[in-house]
């Protein structure tokens, strides 16, 4: 591998980062820090390129993401769209333009279900492996088993807790080391939007 493959490498592998966790392209002088570089236009040079081989594309002038099509022939992917960040604001599934699209394996998102991914936010369910800034893969669906981690919509409000039915309510149930977390009582204005199929760790 010549230098400047290396360098492309470890600049989409940060900007891929990036849009992935926390939503955003990152400058000029991000991308320079993060490579090595010394001049933005080094770092514009490196986009180039990365538009050249497909990595990148603009979007209204920006650059955005582009689905990675390179799969591992023993290995079958498909892409999920990530979709925005939970508990803050609501995902609207038919609506919601993607941020970034995630290649998954198809032993995990496995076809004939539709899935999305979000980006938690908080502690709330640090205990069950959910941490700040972690993408949670979501089967899309409106019931849930008992003890499922659910995306669940309460009002405009969306939020991933453990769901536990009751015979006259539904019990969202955090599970923090952060004890100012409680439990969320439910009989109404309550909707199950799909079940946590995995996590995908936040690299910082």
């Amino acid at each position: 591998m010549d230098q400047t493959e290396k360098y492309d490498r470890i600049g989409y592998s940060f900007i891929r980062n990036q849009v992935i966790h926390h939503g955003t392209f990152p400058s000029l002088r991000e991308i320079c820090r993060a490579v090595g570089y010394n001049s933005p236009r080094s770092a514009q040079l490196l986009l180039q390129r990365l538009e050249g081989k497909h990595l990148i594309r603009t979007v209204k002038g920006s650059f955005v993401l582009t689905p990675r099509q390179e799969h591992n022939a023993s290995e079958r992917t498909i892409g999920i769209p990530l979709i925005g960040t939970v508990p803050c604001g609501t995902p609207t599934l038919a609506e919601q333009t993607a941020e970034a699209v995630i290649e998954v394996s198809t032993r995990i998102a496995t076809p004939g279900h539709v899935y999305f991914i979000l980006r938690a936010q908080g502690d709330s369910m640090n205990k069950a492996g959910i941490q700040d800034g972690d993408l949670v893969l979501v089967r899309q669906q409106p019931v849930a088993e008992p003890g499922d981690k659910v995306v669940a919509l309460i009002n405009d409000d969306a939020t991933i807790k453990e769901y536990h039915p009751q015979e006259n309510a539904v019990v969202l149930m955090p599970r923090s080391t952060n004890t100012k977390h409680r439990p969320i009582i439910l009989t109404e204005d309550f909707q199950v939007q799909g079940v946590v199929v995995t996590t995908i760790p936040n690299i910082k």
